[in-house]
Parts: structure tokens; sequence; C-alpha cells
């Protein structure tokens, strides 16, 4: 969707061309080369990539919502998300946004990568919080509602594999995220400090 849009849309390709000044300083690759899957760009695979690409796209996109005409009210988000809604609505600068999206990624990648999973899981948020503390779901925590019928869990990689296997006899929709780390968990606090610094 990102490369194509880099063509389709001006407005687009403008906002991932600003975001790509300041991310310049901060990382040592493109995200328009990221988008268009150039010879050499990372790849989408790596958390410290595919983070600050995803807040750029989510930036981009609001510029192109905002050309059309379509001036919110209020901004969310979630993960990187909150980052972006908090630029998009003028609270943080682009130069801290960038900063911040950067940080947190490569701290994630740096200290957390190897210790968890996530595992998008088909069923209600009540359901999810009662199978954890009754201990059919042991060593997860809900890190995502996604929906009324969906959630994300994390954890250590075994509790997740565990959790995906009670789920598969169940006949539960269960799917792996790939990712290594249990992000939006009590895992997360050990980057807190430096994050906040």
């Amino acid at each position: 969707m990102g490369a194509r849009l880099l063509d389709e849309s001006v407005v687009f390709a403008e906002g991932v061309a600003e975001c790509d000044r300041v991310l310049s300083g901060l990382v040592g690759w493109s995200v328009r080369g990221v988008l268009r899957q150039e010879v050499g760009a990372p790849s989408l695979d790596r958390v410290d990539v595919v983070q600050p690409v995803s807040f750029v796209v989510m930036v981009a996109l609001a510029g192109v919502w905002r050309s059309f005409g379509v001036e919110p009210a209020a901004v969310v988000g979630h993960s990187q998300g909150e980052v972006a809604a908090a630029y998009v609505a003028g609270l943080l600068s682009l130069e801290d946004a960038c900063r911040v999206v950067v940080l947190r990624s490569r701290l994630i990648g740096e200290r957390l990568a190897g210790q968890g999973g996530m595992l998008s899981v088909a069923v209600a948020e009540r359901v999810a919080v009662g199978r954890i503390e009754s201990g059919v779901w042991g060593g997860v925590e809900v890190a995502a509602v996604n929906g009324p019928g969906s959630v994300v869990v994390a954890g250590s990689g075994q509790a997740v594999e565990r959790v995906r296997s009670v789920c598969e006899e169940e006949g539960v929709r269960a799917r792996r995220i790939p990712v290594d780390y249990a992000s939006h968990t009590a895992q997360v606090e050990q980057i807190r400090a430096e994050l906040a610094e």
C-alpha cells in the first residue's frame, strides 16, 4: 500500500519525504527505500524498521485525509500509533515523535527480542481474561483488544505456544504474530526508565 501511495498521492509522498528528512539523522536507512523494497533497504521483519515505517505511514495517511477535508475531532492510536496520534494532534513535534518511535523500537530490538511472543486469538477480552485467570492460559497477558471477538495475548515463547496448542485443541482460531518479544505486557517495563529518560 505504501509503495503504491508514493506513486499515486503527492500528499502521501510529501508526508513520507518530510518524515524521512527527520528520520535520516536517527536511522541509517530510508522509509521510501523500505516501502519500495529497494536493493539494500532493510527488511520490515526488523522491529527497528517496521515500527518507524508504520509510524510514517500513519502520519502520511493523516495528511492525505486532511487533504480531502477530513479534520479529526480526536485522534487515538495503539502502540507506535499512540505516538503518531500525539503528533497528528499537535502534542509532539515531528522531531520528538520520530525520536520516541526510533528509540522505542531500538530498545525493543536490543533488550526484549528473544524473550517472548504474541498470539492473535479470536475470542472476546472477557473470555481471554477468564482463561488467563483460571490458569488455562497461564503465563500470558492480554496485550491488545482488537475488537469484540479478537485479542492479542503475549508472554514467554513457551507460554504463547501452550496457549496456541490449547486454542487449536478447542477449535479457536489463534495465529502467532511474527515477533519474538511480548509487547504491551509487563516485559516492556525493562525498557521504561531508559525510554522515559
